[in-house]
């Protein structure tokens, strides 16, 4: 569920707005704020959309948590699903890279006959 929008961090540019699939956040003072977490479907469209990694979901999709930013920042969580799946600048290739290689690779072994 989406539990932070950084206002240190957040630039406003209103992606995150976009992106939501259940209207999630609304704009107000020129940055995004969480409007109706309650509607959150833990997808991390935001997440991974967000250019300045301003947002943090947590992977709990049925209750709220206490998140701090500071530890979040400190440890590398806040904004990290856009790394994960290869789209921030700390990426080491994508997640259907990292995933999925191994799988075809032994797939088209297996089928290419003697």
């Amino acid at each position: 569920m989406i539990e932070l929008v950084s206002k240190d961090r957040c630039v406003g540019c209103g992606l995150c707005v976009k992106v939501c699939p259940t209207n999630v956040f609304a704009m107000e003072e020129k940055l995004a704020v969480i409007a109706r977490q309650e509607d959150c479907q833990t997808c991390f469209m935001c997440e991974a959309y967000c250019p300045v990694d301003a947002l943090y979901v947590a992977p709990q999709g049925d209750a709220s948590v206490e998140v701090d930013e500071a530890e979040l920042a400190a440890s590398g969580l806040l904004g990290s699903w856009r790394t994960e799946i290869g789209w921030g600048p700390r990426a080491a290739g994508t997640m259907a890279e990292r995933d999925t290689t191994p799988f075809f690779e032994r797939f088209t072994a297996a089928h290419r006959g003697p």
